[in-house]
C-alpha cells in the first residue's frame, strides 16, 4: 500500500515469546526482558537515513534527556563503515566507544528472506555494580555481553538491502529506516531505577500483587515470581483486549502457556485460588489512558482470565504433585534428567507446557530430556493424523486425459443451476469407483467443512450415481459409484449431463444459512470474540466448533437457540451474491 508521509513516529505493543525472538525464559530473573513491552520507534520511508537517524538520536539522548556521553557506546556492523564514520563526525561520542560487531548484534533481518540491512545500537553502561554476574568465574562486563551492566537502548535499522532465496544481498531503490527503542528500558534509565519492574508503570501492579498474596517484593524469594506474574498479567490483559483467546493451537497456546506459568508462580507465592484475573483492574488503572482497549475491554479480559485459572487450577496442584515425585526419585537415584516420557505426561495429562516444566527443573538443579520429548509429541501428532485421514485416496485411480489441455479449470456453475451438460475431460478409474472431471459443473465440492453435492450423470446413454466431490487443484472431481457387474467403458470427449440432487442440496443450504444464524447468536450472547474453530455442514447436520474460554451454561444455551429459532420462524429471504473478500468485510460480513 502506500501512504500519505514519508516519516512517522509511534508507541507500538509488542509480545516477545516464541520464535526467533524468545525472552520467555529471562522474564522475571533478570531486571530488563519482558514477553509484552512497549517499542518506541521513528521511521524514515525513502526520506531520512543513516546520518539524521544518528545525530537525532544522539541529540534526543544527551541534549534532552541529558544521559551521561561518557557512558554511552554506538555499535556499527562489521562492514558498515558509513555508520561507524558518522558517529565521529555528527556527534561527540568518545571514539573508543565506537564498536563494531557481526552478524548476530548488529544485522537486522527478520527471515531468510526479504528487506534487511544493518543496524547501530545505542548501549549504556549502567556501571560496575549493576552486574549480575559477577558471581561468575571469568565474568567480564562488555557491550553485548550477558550481564545487566551494559543495556542496549536503541537499536537504529538501515533498511538498505534484499536478501534473495539463494542468500545474496541487493540494494533497495530506496533506503529506510526503523528504529526501536524499550519503553521500560528508557523508563527505567530516565527514573534511576534499578530494575525495570521499579519504573512507574509497574510499581502499581508490584503493589496490587503484594496485596493479593500477603507476600513483600523487597523479599528475594519472591522477586522473581512477582516480576513474572506482572509481566504476564500485561501480556495476557493486551492480549486478550485485542481479541484472542488461550487456546490449544498456535498463538493462542502462546497465551495458555503464560498464564498457566504466572499460575504456577503464583502457587509459589502461596497462592492456591485465582487470583490473576484480580489484578487487571490494576493495570488498566495505570495503562488505560494510553490504551483504551484495555479499559474498554476490562470485563471481558478478567471473565477470560478467570476461567482460565479456575480450569488449570484443578490439575495444577496434582501435576505439581507428580513432578516433585519424579525429581525427588531422580534425586535419590543420583540422576538429574527428567525423561521425556514424564514431561509428555506432564504435558498431556495435567496441562504443563514444556517451558514450564524446564521451569520447575531447572528450580530443582535438573534438565529435561528434549529429544524424548518430541518424540512422545510427534508419536501422539502420528495418531491424530492416522485416526484424521481421508479414505479417498487419488493415488489409486488411473487417469484417461481427455482433452489436449491438461491443465484447463474445470468452472463451478451451481449457484445458478444443479443440472448442466458438459464435455469430458478426465476419466479415472479405481477398484471400487469411477472419477469423473469436466469442463463445467454443478457440483459443489467438498471444502470449508461443507460436505460434497451427489447427485447423477448420464453418460454414453446410461445414468451413474455420484456419490461424491471433491477438489484437485482447480478441478473438481465427481466420484461415481461402480456399478457391481458393470464395467463402464473410457467415455470419449463428449458431453455428459451433470444433475444434481435437488432435496439434499437444499438441506445442506439450509445447515449452511444455520451455521451463518448460529455465529451470530453466539457472538450476541457470549461476545464478539467468539470465532469459527471448524465446522461440519451436512444435509442431516451440523456442528460448529468456536472459540470461547468457559463452558456455554445451559441460560446461555436457550438464549442462543431462541435467537437462531426466531430467526429461522421470521422466514427472511436468503439472497446470495458474490463479491471479493474485501468487499465483503466493507459490506459488513463475518468470515466464518
Amino acid at each position: 500500500g502506500s501512504r500519505p508521509y514519508v516519516r512517522a513516529t509511534n508507541s507500538q505493543k509488542c509480545l516477545r515469546v516464541s520464535g526467533k525472538h524468545n525472552d520467555l525464559e529471562e522474564v522475571g530473573r533478570d531486571t530488563y526482558h519482558h514477553t509484552f513491552f512497549e517499542m518506541l520507534g521513528n521511521w524514515s520511508f525513502g526520506d531520512y537515513y543513516k546520518k539524521e537517524a544518528i545525530s537525532w538520536a544522539w541529540e534526543l539522548l544527551t541534549d534532552v534527556w541529558k544521559l551521561p556521553k561518557d557512558r554511552l557506546y554506538a555499535t556499527v556492523y562489521k562492514t558498515d563503515d558509513e555508520a561507524a564514520q558518522l558517529w565521529a563526525k555528527v556527534t561527540d561520542i568518545n571514539p573508543d566507544h565506537i564498536l563494531r560487531f557481526a552478524e548476530k548484534d548488529n544485522f537486522w533481518e527478520m527471515g531468510d528472506v526479504g528487506p534487511c540491512g544493518p543496524c547501530s545500537e545505542i548501549h549504556i553502561d549502567l556501571g560496575p555494580d549493576r552486574c549480575d554476574k559477577a558471581d561468575v568465574p571469568g565474568h567480564q562486563c562488555h557491550v553485548n555481553g550477558d550481564c545487566s551492566r551494559y543495556i542496549e537502548l536503541w537499536n537504529l535499522v538501515f533498511i538498505q538491502y534484499n536478501r534473495l532465496p539463494d542468500g545474496s544481498l541487493v540494494d533497495l531503490p530506496n533506503k529506510h529506516v526503523d528504529t526501536g527503542m524499550g519503553f521500560e528500558r528508557i523508563a527505567a534509565v530516565l527514573q534511576g531505577k534499578r530494575s525495570n519492574y521499579d519504573i512507574d508503570s509497574f510499581a502499581a501492579l508490584i503493589a496490587a500483587i503484594e496485596r493479593a498474596t500477603g507476600r513483600k517484593y523487597a523479599d528475594p524469594a519472591n522477586v522473581v515470581a512477582m516480576r513474572a506474574i506482572a509481566d504476564h498479567v500485561r501480556t495476557l490483559t493486551f492480549t486478550i483486549a485485542d481479541g484472542a483467546l488461550p487456546g490449544n493451537e498456535g498463538r493462542s497456546y502462546v497465551l495458555r502457556r503464560i498464564l498457566r506459568r504466572a499460575a504456577r508462580f503464583g502457587r509459589t507465592l502461596g497462592q492456591v485460588n485465582p487470583f490473576l484475573y484480580k489484578l487487571v483492574p490494576d493495570l488498566t488503572a495505570v495503562m488505560g489512558d494510553a490504551y483504551p482497549e484495555i479499559r474498554e475491554r476490562q470485563a471481558h479480559c478478567i471473565q477470560v482470565i478467570k476461567a482460565e485459572e479456575e480450569g488449570f487450577g484443578r490439575t495444577l496442584d496434582k501435576g505439581i504433585e507428580l513432578f516433585e515425585e519424579i525429581a525427588s526419585k531422580l534425586q535419590q537415584q543420583g540422576q538429574n534428567i527428567i525423561s521425556g516420557s514424564d514431561a509428555f505426561k506432564l504435558y498431556d495429562t495435567f496441562g504443563f507446557p514444556l517451558d514450564l516444566t524446564e521451569l520447575m527443573a531447572r528450580e530443582h538443579g535438573l534438565t529435561v530430556d528434549l529429544e524424548g520429548f518430541n518424540r512422545e509429541m510427534e508419536q501422539q501428532r502420528e495418531r491424530a493424523r492416522s485416526a484424521g485421514r481421508f479414505t479417498r485416496d487419488d493415488a489409486e485411480v488411473h487417469w484417461h486425459s481427455m482433452n489436449s489441455s491438461d491443465d484447463q479449470e474445470c468452472s463451478f456453475v451451481g449457484y445458478d443451476t444443479l443440472k448442466v451438460k458438459s464435455a469430458v475431460l478426465g476419466w479415472g478409474e479405481a477398484p471400487d469407483h469411477y472419477r469423473l472431471i469436466t469442463t463445467q459443473t454443478p457440483f459443489y465440492a467438498e471444502m470449508g467443512g461443507q460436505v460434497g453435492d451427489t447427485g447423477f450423470v448420464e453418460l454414453g446413454g446410461q445414468r451413474y450415481r455420484i456419490t461424491g466431490t471433491h477438489r484437485d487443484g482447480s478441478r473438481i472431481v465427481h466420484s461415481i459409484e461402480r456399478p457391481a457387474d458393470e464395467q463402464i467403458p473410457v467415455p470419449a470427449p463428449q458431453e455428459c449431463l451433470l444433475s444434481v440432487d435437488p432435496k439434499r442440496r437444499l438441506a445442506i443450504a439450509s445447515h449452511h444459512t444455520a451455521t451463518h444464524l448460529l455465529q451470530a447468536a453466539l457472538r450476541a450472547v457470549l461476545g464478539d470474540h467468539v470465532n469459527q474453530a471448524g465446522s461440519l455442514v451436512a444435509p442431516d447436520r451440523l456442528r460448529f466448533d468456536f472459540t470461547h474460554f468457559e463452558k456455554v451454561s445451559a441460560e446461555q444455551l436457550r438464549a442462543i437457540e431462541q435467537l437462531v429459532n426466531e430467526q429461522i420462524s421470521a422466514a427472511k429471504a436468503v439472497e446470495t451474491s458474490e463479491t471479493s473478500y474485501d468487499e465483503a468485510v466493507a459490506q459488513g460480513a463475518t468470515a466464518l
